[in-house]
């Protein structure tokens, strides 16, 4: 999975250059995480890449504390309180460094008090050594490559995220919601955490991938 975060561009360009070459004997079948990987990236081509520029000088305030452009993603989650029980999770996932390299990234941050919401037995099953696959694949559907903000979202788009299913997302009275196109949406309670390698959306929800 790690390897998917890191190469995401090369990726794209692979499932590009496997497109244009269609004439030749030698094809090659992308792999799966390569499939994901090219169509999350397609999807979010489109948007805004210079957020960065769009940081607030003294950084977004979360739980009292600034979360400013000169630090990482999970350097700046990592200060927040609100959002412990994510941070946690993405350490036992192995994601930690993940999260950290270049990206970048748009991450919609469930809070503690999000995943409080889930039942007993689901929160337990994330947080269960054996579930680890199943693990990843939550965090990861929070993930979308490039920086999207706020106000680049429209009401009724989707995007693929980092483990290949799409978010849905609806815009209304300026809340932007976001939800797996059949549960109930989360909301987004703080928008525009600028980090240096990525973007982060502080949600009241977990967005959980529909079973196949």
């Amino acid at each position: 999975m790690t390897n998917l975060f890191r190469h995401l561009p090369a990726a794209a360009m692979a499932a590009l250059l496997l497109t244009s070459c269609g004439g030749t004997d030698q094809k090659e079948t992308p792999t799966a995480e390569e499939a994901a990987a090219a169509k999350a990236t397609a999807d979010s081509a489109a948007m805004p890449t210079d957020s960065l520029r769009m940081a607030k000088p003294g950084g977004v305030m979360v739980d009292g504390v600034a979360m400013t452009a000169d630090k990482d993603i999970v350097e700046n989650a990592a200060q927040a309180k609100s959002v412990s029980t994510l941070v946690k999770l993405v350490t036992n996932a192995g994601l930690v460094e993940t999260l950290k390299g270049t990206g970048p990234f748009t991450v919609f941050a469930p809070t503690n008090a999000a995943f409080d919401k889930l039942p007993k037995a689901a929160l337990a099953s994330l947080q269960d050594p054996a579930s680890l696959a199943k693990l990843k694949g939550v965090l990861t559907y929070h993930v979308i490559p490039g920086r999207i903000l706020a106000a680049d979202i429209r009401d009724g788009q989707e995007i693929t995220t980092v483990n290949g299913e799409k978010l849905h997302f609806t815009v209304k009275d300026g809340k932007v919601m976001v939800s797996n196109g059949k549960d109930a949406s989360a909301t987004v309670q703080i928008a525009d955490v600028i980090s240096k390698n990525g973007v982060t959306h502080v949600i009241d929800g977990v967005v959980l991938p529909l079973a196949k």
